[in-house]
């Protein structure tokens, strides 16, 4: 079986049938990942909008929430690693057609969801004003900072658990349940921020209001996504008997532990080469920040790639079916590679005069416009990395994008960045020549993962 697969992978075998096939999967993929594309953009988009209001109250409400979202950046780390196994064990129940499995990991996922949520919220509880001095918040920011934080951290198990529930149904190849979720959180949070913030009839809330508003659209939203596993049958009609079961979350700890550190590997490594960015100047800086709004369609689009190959990957391997598996992990790197490239063209060719509206001022200008040219020669290796993360992961191997992750960030992107950027003088473009290299070398090494069959493993 293994030969005939690496054959066709490379290309010595191709019938019309295969052929066939082969488009009815891609088919397949880009169906499962539009909703979660949509969804993340509207994240985005209500993020803007978020920002938007709170900015109306002063640059300190601003820098309040700013630095607070950067902390719960790591907590969101931890709870994206805990919806990523729980994925993986949905995917592989429900591709052996095992309903009886599909509810015991769903069931063990919320556990473990709940958890660790009420543990990081009892950090953030106790630690609030501790973390946010870490994170360098200024006295008059730290100060609104710490009742804000405290606000949308503390309620930590609704995002573990709404994160959680939502990966569930997307293993389960369920992705409009999670969008539509999305939109009703989404409508929710536009609606109850200005109202809260600023009022209605009554005095308003100000930053206050922006944190309640913030929780109360999560609160719905897991609200709605536990609603939708109730009515598919996947959460028990009682929780008698359905209590935790420590064995089959130390299982799905395995996989989450080495997640958690690669994403928490990815944020810190960030921090880090985000202050030698800042050593190259004010400007450079800028440029580098306001990149970010045209790459963001790009990252979206793949993290929406990613929910649906990690699906179809994981419930093809739940139904023991290696050759369909790769043939799902195989679309799912040219759909991502092409359709990342794709959009990340489209941002440079917009950047020439996009990039003014974020600043007049014409050496930043120029400077996103380079970035970007530099990031489309980017996104091919990024697709790969992203379709390949997705397949070792729903294959049970999480250590192995972990210590890409951990090589790639820390001995190539933030080295390079140093190296490239600050040492020998190219600036911004040394910063993303140094992206360019990071994720070419990770995208080897996974394919070399991949090809060798050891990223499939038991759960």
């Amino acid at each position: 079986m293994r030969n005939e697969l690496e054959r066709n992978e490379a290309g010595r075998v191709n019938s019309p049938q295969e052929a066939a096939r082969s488009v009815s999967v891609t088919r397949d993929l880009l169906l499962l990942a539009w909703p979660a594309i949509t969804e993340n953009l509207l994240q985005s988009a209500m993020g803007f909008a978020d920002s938007f209001f709170v900015s109306r109250l002063g640059l300190e409400a601003v820098a309040a929430v700013g630095v607070s979202n950067a902390l719960l950046q790591v907590f969101f780390a931890v709870f994206l690693a805990v919806a990523t196994a729980s994925g993986t064990f949905s995917a592989r129940a429900t591709g052996a057609k095992d309903a009886a499995a599909v509810q015991r990991a769903t069931v063990q996922a919320l556990w473990l969801a709940a958890l660790v949520g009420l543990i990081c919220g009892l950090l953030a509880l106790v630690l609030a004003g501790p973390l946010l001095t870490v994170m360098g918040a200024a006295p008059e920011v730290r100060a609104a900072g710490e009742t804000y934080f405290r606000i949308v951290a503390v309620p930590s198990v609704v995002i573990a658990v709404m994160s959680t529930a939502g990966a569930v149904l997307r293993g389960a190849g369920d992705t409009r349940a999670a969008l539509r979720a999305g939109l009703w959180m989404n409508a929710a949070h536009v609606v109850l921020d200005p109202l809260l913030i600023f009022g209605l009839g009554f005095s308003g809330l100000g930053l206050v209001g922006a944190g309640v508003a913030t929780v109360l659209a999560r609160l719905l939203g897991a609200g709605l996504l536990l609603a939708r596993l109730r009515r598919a049958g996947t959460l028990p009609s009682s929780w008698r008997g359905a209590g935790p079961d420590w064995g089959l979350m130390r299982r799905m700890s395995r996989l989450s532990v080495p997640t958690a550190l690669e994403r928490l590997a990815m944020r810190f490594g960030q921090i880090v080469y985000f202050g030698l960015i800042l050593r190259l100047g004010t400007e450079v800086y800028a440029a580098h920040t306001l990149t970010g709004n045209f790459t963001l369609f790009a990252s979206v689009a793949g993290t929406g790639l990613a929910a649906a190959i990690s699906a179809r990957v994981g419930q093809r391997l739940g139904a023991g079916d290696e050759g369909e598996a790769r043939r799902y992990a195989l679309s799912g790197i040219w759909v991502s590679s092409v359709l990342m490239t794709a959009l990340a063209l489209l941002a440079w060719v917009a950047s020439f005069w996009g990039a003014s509206l974020f600043t007049s001022d014409a050496r930043v200008v120029a400077l996103i416009v380079l970035a970007l040219g530099i990031d489309v020669l980017t996104q091919p290796a990024t697709g790969v990395v992203t379709a390949l993360t997705a397949t070792l992961q729903a294959g049970g191997d999480t250590r192995f994008p972990m210590w890409t992750t951990l090589v790639g960030i820390w001995g190539v992107r933030t080295v390079g960045v140093y190296l490239l950027g600050v040492r020998w003088g190219l600036g911004l473009a040394g910063v993303w020549l140094a992206i360019l290299l990071d994720n070419s070398l990770r995208a080897f090494a996974l394919w070399l993962r991949y090809r060798s069959g050891r990223w499939i493993q038991g759960l």
